[in-house]
């Protein structure tokens, strides 16, 4: 488990397969090929069909790698977060860029700049997430971003950049003028647990507005729980909530709110033209 409690009881099955777009599986506690087919079972039991497994550091980079090659329903994001960025050296760069292009990796991720925790610096953050959207851009895959406290320098960095033909906002936090203005650009935009809480109107308002084939829906597990199980353990079975949540807000029905973002994670993802895993576990009863 993540260190965050037990995990609450599984929610009631969606009526449409959907696609939880950004988790950790391996923060949320698995560690084998067992523990992720584990994980993917409970998932699809309430209608998450797939999951993208997202990592943050080296060791997670070569895991997540790992996982996407034991499980069929699972593919990987590979990056280095921006909290992760103080001490770089050529060789982390050549690994992570050795690992992101594998054929099960359908994203360059999570990247961007986190200004909220004091472990890397910006000077250091902001060369890291303009060499990770070189990297998306030569690979021709997606870039992932992670944006906390630094909206402003994440946009202007990715319009003095260039950005990839397709850029994610994970688990968006920012409001409705932000909202519009990556809407215009043509960025995707990812909703996680928060989305959820009543006391985050910005981000509600936020939601609202965005087009439906620009949408994502996403755990980010084991973290941001939705309610009403906040500040529990996360895992991508607890989806149907912020689904749930979501749709409400939006004013349609759940089963089309997770079909539309599953269609669009696999459009995103490219999720129907991966390959095979090189060692896929069957997955359980």
């Amino acid at each position: 488990m993540s260190g965050r409690g037990e995990r609450p009881p599984a929610p009631e099955p969606l009526g449409a397969a959907t696609v939880d777009a950004h988790t950790h599986l391996d923060a949320c506690g698995c560690e084998t090929a067992a523990d992720v087919v584990a994980a993917m079972d409970r998932a699809e039991a309430v209608g998450v069909a797939r999951a993208v497994t997202v990592a943050d550091d080296l060791p997670s980079a070569r895991w997540v790698v790992q996982a996407a090659h034991w499980d069929a329903r699972v593919s990987a994001a590979v990056a280095l977060h921006p909290t992760r960025t103080a001490e770089l050296t050529d060789d982390d760069y050549a690994e992570i860029e050795r690992l992101a292009a594998d054929p099960r990796v359908v994203a360059v991720g999570e990247t961007g700049l986190d200004y909220y925790w004091d472990y890397s610096p910006a000077e250091r953050q902001q060369p890291a997430f303009r060499w990770h959207i070189d990297l998306a851009k030569r690979l021709g895959k997606p870039l992932m971003i992670h944006d906390r406290d630094a909206h402003d320098d994440v946009l202007r960095i990715l319009r003095e950049e260039g950005p990839p033909e397709t850029v994610v906002f994970h688990c968006f936090s920012g409001d409705a003028a932000m909202a519009r203005e990556c809407v215009d650009a043509g960025y995707v935009l990812s909703f996680a647990g928060p989305v959820t809480f009543r006391n985050a109107r910005s981000l509600r308002e936020a939601a609202v507005l965005v087009p439906e084939d620009r949408l994502l829906v996403e755990t980010d597990a084991p973290f941001l729980t939705p309610h009403p199980h906040r500040g529990r353990a996360n895992e991508p079975y607890c989806l149907p909530w912020t689904v749930r949540g979501l749709a409400d807000l939006r004013g349609v029905d759940d089963e089309r709110l997770a079909s539309s973002a599953g269609r669009n994670a696999e459009r995103v993802f490219r999720l129907d033209e991966l390959t095979q895993p090189r060692s896929s576990v069957a997955p359980g009863p």
